[in-house]
């Protein structure tokens, strides 16, 4: 039985708007096919390890935020996971640190660099239901179900030339900055970039979007999505077809 190790990364930061349960849907959607995982907690006071299977990491204030940039900063084992193809899922937050540079208590910060994104502030906050079509970009080539979760943010986010986009809105605002290095001039929503999945969908939004789930289950375990075994959980599909047509 192959086994997995899920790094939920700085919860006691950035675990605000409870994008914590993604290593849970995880763990879940893996135990349900015969796989032993266990989802390694990444504290604030701990190094940061660089041989999880797949790391998620979720959204938090500002001034959590500051915290844990200068954290993984400090700590360079996420650095080495991406380094090493290790897949990685990003939220909100969590997006916004592993960019360039984001704004946080009235500053711009510097974030990791570990994709090719700026974020600024936006004018407005971003509230409400947030779906998208994915991209064919990278790792997400495979996604063939529309993406579907719950934006709130004050961020709009700008790609650069080596990062794609993970969808084309269409309800909801998204990145909100200019969508270079996406396919064209859409609005777009998340990131793609090497082995990293982020996005400004909560949700949890691995449990609103579960062939996303799997995909990065692929990623970690080295298979291709159709590889899986399929899961069969009604109530899923029924509430994703609910928040699919949410107003």
């Amino acid at each position: 039985m192959p086994n997995l190790t899920i790094g939920l990364v700085l919860p006691d930061v950035l675990g605000t708007y409870g994008d914590d349960g993604n290593a849970f849907v995880l763990r879940e959607r893996a135990c349900r096919r015969g796989i032993n995982a266990e989802i390694r907690r990444i504290m604030l006071s701990d190094e940061v390890p660089a041989d999880c299977d797949v790391y998620t990491l979720g959204g938090g204030e500002d001034s959590a935020q500051i915290i844990a940039a200068a954290r993984l900063a400090a700590s360079p084992g996420l650095q080495a996971a991406a380094a090493g193809g290790r897949p990685i899922f990003a939220v909100c937050a969590g997006m916004q640190i592993l960019g360039h540079t984001f704004h946080a208590g009235g500053s711009e910060c510097q974030g990791l660099s570990l994709i090719d994104v700026s974020t600024h502030p936006s004018p407005t906050r971003s509230i409400g239901e947030l779906a998208s079509v994915p991209t064919r970009a990278g790792v997400t080539r495979a996604l063939t179900e529309p993406l579907t979760g719950f934006e709130n943010h004050l961020g709009a986010t700008t790609l650069g030339a080596d990062a794609s986009a993970l969808g084309k809105v269409t309800r909801g605002v998204g990145n909100g900055g200019d969508a270079s290095g996406s396919d064209s001039g859409d609005t777009v929503e998340g990131v793609v970039q090497g082995s990293i999945i982020a996005t400004y969908m909560h949700g949890p939004a691995l449990a609103r979007n579960p062939q996303l789930a799997d995909l990065l289950l692929a990623q970690a375990l080295g298979v291709e999505l159709a590889e899986l075994e399929p899961l069969e959980i009604p109530v899923i599909d029924r509430l994703r077809m609910e928040r699919l047509g949410a107003k």
